[in-house]
């Protein structure tokens, strides 16, 4: 490839999707030139812009040496939030898995 960033032609070795709403949240495994591997987390927003839906995208690049870190923290963050700041709130209400709507097709990553 000629010049600048390339991650986004890397061959995805592992895709997951979680559906939230009007968010989708894919988790992707790639690997590098070196066939090392690393995570990226996208989360895409569905909108209204105009007459037509867009989707804004948010990407983090998440490298070996910080897979530990990483969950470490998220899970502090999270327990935290169900424990201290909402221990009434029965969080597993938000488990149920939502249908598959036709909007589906538009959220397909390429």
């Amino acid at each position: 490839m000629e010049g600048g960033n390339d991650y986004n032609d890397r061959e995805e070795i592992f895709s997951k999707r979680v559906k939230a709403g009007k968010r989708t949240y894919f988790f992707d495994v790639k690997s590098t030139k070196s066939n090392d591997y690393y995570l990226t987390i996208t989360e895409s927003k569905r909108r209204m812009q105009g007459d037509t839906f867009v989707f804004e995208k948010h990407k983090i690049f998440l490298y070996k040496e910080d897979f530990g870190k990483f969950i470490e923290a998220l899970q502090g963050a999270v327990d935290h939030v169900k424990n201290d700041l909402m221990p009434e709130v029965d969080f597993s209400q938000y488990d149920v898995e939502e249908s598959e709507t036709e909007l589906d097709d538009e959220l397909k990553w390429e």
